[in-house]
């Protein structure tokens, strides 16, 4: 049985983010594939993956199949709306709501690849011809 969503999820903290960058690449996982995916790159108990997989399948950031004997964990939302929610809010909280501001911060922030700016002037065309 799945269990259903309660209410909209909250937002992911990095902890968790992490762990739904393994379910977005890997799909729905054990606790056991989630914390050996995770431990490639630093060193985490099992039980804080599984206590942190549980406050997650709280918030509803997470959902948890129980119908095998090892539950299965998979993101509660694609990675683009989580993406998308998240940039949002930063966009309102940190720089009022001007995406130029978010931009030009990110950008000072460290050195973007040729390829990197070419694909936002790409980005940046293609949304202004869409707003026509």
């Amino acid at each position: 049985m799945v269990l259903p969503m309660t209410h909209s999820p909250q937002k992911p903290t990095a902890s968790e983010l992490e762990i739904l960058r393994v379910l977005w690449s890997r799909g729905p996982s054990t606790v056991r594939e989630v914390h050996d995916a995770l431990s490639e790159k630093k060193s985490l108990g099992y039980t804080t993956v599984l206590k942190l997989l549980q406050i997650m399948t709280t918030k509803g950031t997470v959902r948890r199949n129980e119908t095998q004997r090892a539950h299965v964990y998979e993101a509660g939302l694609p990675a683009e709306q989580t993406k998308r929610q998240l940039a949002g809010d930063m966009l309102q909280r940190v720089f009022e709501g001007s995406a130029s501001q978010l931009m030009l911060h990110a950008l000072a922030g460290r050195k973007a690849s040729r390829e990197e700016i070419e694909e936002l002037r790409r980005l940046l065309d293609d949304y202004e011809r869409n707003r026509r």
